[in-house]
C-alpha cells in the first residue's frame, strides 16, 4: 500500500497538487484504498472513488485545470491497460450507430426535467454561453443565441433544420424574434415534451428523430452541441445528411465542443456516467468530414466562456440541491458535482474547446460576415 501511496503522490506531485495539503486544488484522502483503485483502474475508478467518498477536494475544477495542464493524463494512460482496450473498442464497433444513439437521450438528458431546470438558465440551454457583455447566465445565453441568428442571416419567413433540438431554446428564440419556422430534431423523449410545450403556439415542430432519417430541404440548419455525440464513424454521414438538406444558397452553422487532438475514444468515467458512446472531435476530424460538402466560411473558438457556463451551472445546481434530495441521493449529487466542476477544468486548461463553424455549399460570392449587434456585442 506504501508504495501505491508513493507512485500516486510522485505524480500529483509532478502538477503542484498534495495529497492531505491545504490549497484548495489539494486531495484530502479518506480511504487508503484510493490509491491501489486508482493506479489499477485510471481515470474511471478516479471519478468513482470520488462517487464514493473515498476522497474531496474544495475545489475540483481548480484540480482539474492543475491536472491537464501538466498532462497527467499521460503519465496515468501509459500504465492504464483499460485505455487501450476502449480505443479498441471504439475501432471495432460503432457507438453510436442508430440503434446505439438513444442511450445517451435516455441515460443522461432524460435524467429528470426538474434537475436541468433549476440548473440552466431560464431558456433551458444546454450548451456553452457567450458571456461577452454579460453579467449572468441567462443574458450570456441569449447572446449566444443571437449570435447565431446572426450568424445564419435568419430573417423572417426562413424554413430553419435543427439538429439535437434539447428542450427548444433556440427554437424559441428564433421563432420569437426572426420570424422563422423551426423544425427540431432530438433524441430524447423528455426534451421533445418540455420543448413542444415550450414552443406551442409558435411556427415550431419538434420531432423525435435521428438525424439520419431527415430529408427535406431547409434555407439554414443549426445544430448546437449534438455534433458530441455523433461518433468518428458517423462524421461523414452526418455532413452528408446536412448537405442533403440544406438548400444550395443556405447556411450551416455547426456548434460543437472540440479537442486539440484525435482520438477514438472518450473518458472511460464520463463515458459511462454522464454522456454514453460520446466523443469530442478535433479540427482534422471535422475538417474530413466536411471535405467536398462543405467551404468554411467561419470559425470561431470561444471554449473559455464553458468555463464559465459550467461553474454557474454548478452554483446553481449546488443551491437547488435542497429541492432535489427525494429524487437524487448523495452519490448522484457527487456524479455531478464532479462532472461540472473537472470539465470546467478541461476549458480554462484549454485542453477543450467550444467552436462555431459556420459552412456554405459552394461558398458565398463576395466572402461571408455577420451582422454586428450592439445589444450583444
Amino acid at each position: 500500500m506504501a508504495d501505491f501511496k508513493n507512485t500516486i503522490e510522485k505524480i500529483l506531485k509532478s502538477v503542484d497538487v498534495e495529497i492531505n495539503g491545504s490549497r484548495p486544488w489539494d486531495l484530502q484522502v479518506h480511504d487508503e484504498r484510493f490509491y491501489s483503485r486508482v493506479l489499477s483502474g485510471g481515470s474511471l475508478a478516479f471519478g468513482e472513488s470520488y462517487m464514493d467518498g473515498w476522497w474531496d477536494c474544495k475545489a475540483l475544477d481548480q484540480l482539474s485545470e492543475k491536472l491537464l495542464s501538466g498532462r497527467i493524463d499521460k503519465q496515468v494512460r501509459a500504465s492504464n491497460p483499460s485505455f487501450f482496450l476502449a480505443v479498441l473498442r471504439a475501432y471495432l464497433v460503432n457507438p453510436q450507430s442508430k440503434k446505439r444513439a438513444p442511450i445517451v437521450g435516455e441515460k443522461h438528458y432524460d435524467v429528470g426535467n426538474d434537475l436541468f431546470s433549476l440548473m440552466l438558465d431560464e431558456r433551458m440551454n444546454y450548451s456553452c454561453a457567450y458571456w461577452r457583455n454579460a453579467e449572468n447566465l441567462d443574458q450570456a445565453q441569449i447572446n449566444k443565441l443571437d449570435l447565431m441568428c446572426r450568424k445564419m442571416h435568419l430573417r423572417s419567413g426562413m424554413n430553419v433544420l435543427e439538429i439535437g433540438c434539447g428542450w427548444g431554446g433556440f427554437a424559441k428564440y428564433a421563432a420569437e424574434n426572426y420570424g422563422v419556422s423551426v423544425h427540431g430534431v432530438t433524441i430524447s423523449k423528455q426534451q421533445a415534451e418540455f420543448a413542444q410545450d415550450s414552443c406551442k403556439g409558435l411556427n415550431v415542430s419538434i420531432e423525435l428523430k435521428d438525424y439520419r432519417e431527415l430529408n427535406g430541404q431547409y434555407d439554414c440548419i443549426v445544430s448546437v452541441g449534438m455534433f458530441e455525440h455523433v461518433g468518428y464513424k458517423n462524421y461523414k454521414k452526418y455532413m452528408e445528411v446536412v448537405h442533403r438538406c440544406l438548400k444550395e444558397d443556405g447556411l450551416f452553422l455547426l456548434h460543437t465542443i472540440g479537442r486539440n487532438n484525435s482520438v477514438h475514444a472518450t473518458d472511460p468515467w464520463v463515458n459511462k456516467y454522464i454522456f454514453p458512446n460520446g466523443m469530442t472531435p478535433s479540427a482534422q476530424q471535422i475538417s474530413a468530414a466536411s471535405e467536398d460538402l462543405f467551404v468554411v466560411e467561419d470559425w470561431h473558438n470561444f471554449g473559455q466562456n464553458y468555463d464559465a457556463t459550467l461553474m454557474s451551472w454548478n452554483k446553481n445546481f449546488q443551491n437547488n440541491f435542497d429541492k432535489l434530495k427525494d429524487l437524487y441521493d448523495d452519490r448522484f449529487k457527487r456524479m455531478w458535482e464532479y462532472y461540472l466542476l473537472m470539465c470546467a477544468g478541461t476549458f480554462r486548461s484549454r485542453r477543450n474547446q467550444v467552436w462555431q463553424l459556420v459552412m456554405s455549399k459552394s461558398g458565398l460570392k463576395g466572402g461571408y460576415t455577420y451582422k454586428n449587434n450592439p445589444r450583444f456585442d
